[in-house]
């Protein structure tokens, strides 16, 4: 039996202290947005993969079947160290505008960890007033960035009575509100 999980009580019973303790955890992963993502990568337009030679460009753009990122959002980036003119973006999205749903400038992971941080920024965290919240150290198949916990944190520390970061059964204390003076 783990004894920091599960204790024996007079009766003989098993009591899960964790789900006794009143801990709330908060998964970050489930406020990351479920938007079908698309991306394009620059490169595949440009002359050796560097180079942007207006004329070519506006051409591919022209002849590019947009209809890929209809009801998605679609991640513009380049993967190579190109100087791309401000323009060619605006060229871009004029040519993309009818079909995604969103344009975003960077990659899908970029794209992710900035949504994330935003859908957390307009949460009412006031729903943990008072509560032990734990911020989950792990997620399923998703690696959470740093600027999602700080947001989470500016969200929880005017609420929450303390703050943990890990799992249940081992977490590490980041915050705990003063007790206020009788």
């Amino acid at each position: 039996m783990n004894q920091n999980n599960m204790a024996e009580t007079k009766e003989n019973k098993l009591v899960n202290r964790i789900a006794a303790s009143g801990l709330k955890t908060i998964k970050l992963e489930t406020f990351i947005p479920q938007a079908e993502l698309t991306e394009i990568d620059l490169k595949e337009f440009l002359f050796k993969g560097l180079l942007l030679r207006e004329k070519e460009f506006r051409q591919s753009m022209k002849e590019f079947d947009w209809s890929g990122t209809k009801g998605k959002v679609l991640c513009v980036h380049c993967s190579t160290d190109a100087i791309i003119a401000k323009w060619a973006y605006m060229l871009i999205t004029m040519h993309a505008y009818p079909f995604a749903s969103e344009i975003y400038f960077g990659t899908k992971e970029e794209y992710r960890a900035a949504a994330l941080v935003s859908a957390l920024k307009a949460v009412d965290w006031s729903a943990y007033q008072d509560q032990r919240v734990i911020l989950k150290g792990c997620s399923e198949g998703y690696q959470i960035p740093e600027d999602a916990y700080i947001a989470a944190t500016q969200g929880l520390l005017p609420h929450a009575r303390s703050i943990m970061y890990g799992e249940p059964c081992s977490t590490v204390p980041v915050y705990k509100k003063p007790r206020e003076a009788k």
